[in-house]
């Protein structure tokens, strides 16, 4: 377990049908494919482990039925798992009572999903307000919190709109702001964003990534879409039938997926603004002194320098000290050559 984990994901299995706990007991908690279906189950999440990092945004990803909208419905025990351990905080999730899982959402975790779930009858400001209604929370106090979560998502002088008279751009901050009103350690977010118009999404995610840089939340974001997922990920995992296929960096997935499955989702992902020059450099020996370009450099600035060079140009690390070579068939590899397959 990292020291640093906010969550803590192990060997989590859900399955639907009759008797899930006694199958999985009798497959000594290792069933294969052919045996769910011989025996009429469901394999939903099968066997995930993970960490979540405080502070990181991790996206799970994967296609439609891979598991991804159960999965973090499991980490919050929204949906209960067959077998596992889940740690929040250190503490075991699954041995947490009816009431110390509603105190949990109620105080520590926002959820927000695809669909917006505000109440009609309510204003802007009620519906924000409302997680705090449900805590107990005298009214001046709840309303003085929801006004600055309103602020905060861009939608200051809207406060007496009802949900009817807001876009959908719009609605999606309303519920943006509900969620963080309680101020939660960890945010989950199952597909946020995908009901929107392309320009809207994309300022949304914009405006997810201006939250993050001002709250630091640790989040649990799911998605199908792999660019929107580079662009708000310190991280991603990939699921397919129920497996965490891959997690790491999305630099390091895009140049080293671990299968053909994951290949197909990168193929299209923009290298050149994805790879640094660190992931492509080979070892150092010797070059000239001048010119030479950034380790960490994205590999589309990086460039302009490599593909005028004749010669290996100089990598350096950011305290100047030689540690590799790049040449200029290797950016054009990178930024032409397809991908391909491990």
């Amino acid at each position: 377990m990292s020291p640093d984990a906010k969550i803590v994901c192990r060997n989590v299995w859900k399955l639907f049908g009759s008797d899930p706990v006694g199958f999985l007991a009798r497959h000594g908690d290792q069933p294969t494919v052919e045996q769910l279906s011989a025996e009429g189950y469901i394999g939903a999440v099968r066997d995930v482990s993970f960490d979540v990092k405080a502070g990181e945004i991790l996206v799970i990803m994967g296609l439609s039925g891979s598991g991804k909208s159960t999965l973090v419905r499991c980490l919050s025990r929204l949906v209960e798992p067959t077998a596992g351990e889940i740690l929040f905080d250190g503490k075991d999730l699954l041995k947490a009572s009816p009431r110390e899982l509603i105190e949990l959402r109620r105080h520590r975790m926002g959820m927000v999903f695809q669909h917006f779930g505000l109440l009609p009858h309510r204003t802007v400001l009620d519906n924000v307000a409302f997680p705090l209604e449900v805590q107990g929370i005298e009214r001046a106090k709840r309303w003085a919190r929801a006004r600055d979560m309103i602020r905060l998502v861009g939608l200051e002088g809207r406060e007496t709109y009802y949900p009817r008279e807001l876009s959908g751009g719009q609605q999606q901050r309303v519920g943006l702001a509900r969620s963080l009103a309680v101020e939660p350690d960890v945010w989950f977010l199952d597909e946020p964003f995908s009901a929107l118009d392309p320009l809207i999404r994309r300022e949304m995610q914009d405006e997810f990534l201006r939250f993050q840089r001002l709250l630091a939340k640790t989040i649990v974001f799911i998605t199908h879409d792999f660019a929107e997922a580079i662009r708000l990920a310190d991280r991603i995992g990939i699921m397919k039938d129920g497996r965490l296929i891959q997690l790491c960096s999305p630099e390091e997935m895009v140049a080293h997926p671990a299968d053909a499955y994951v290949a197909e989702f990168t193929k299209d992902a923009p290298r050149t603004k994805l790879m640094t020059v660190r992931s492509v450099m080979t070892p150092w020996t010797s070059a000239p002194m001048e010119p030479s370009v950034l380790a960490s450099a994205r590999i589309e600035d990086a460039a302009p320098t490599v593909l005028r060079s004749d010669v290996p140009v100089r990598v350096v690390d950011d305290a100047g000290q030689s540690v590799g070579l790049v040449h200029r068939d290797q950016i054009i590899d990178i930024a032409f050559a397809p991908a391909t397959s491990p």
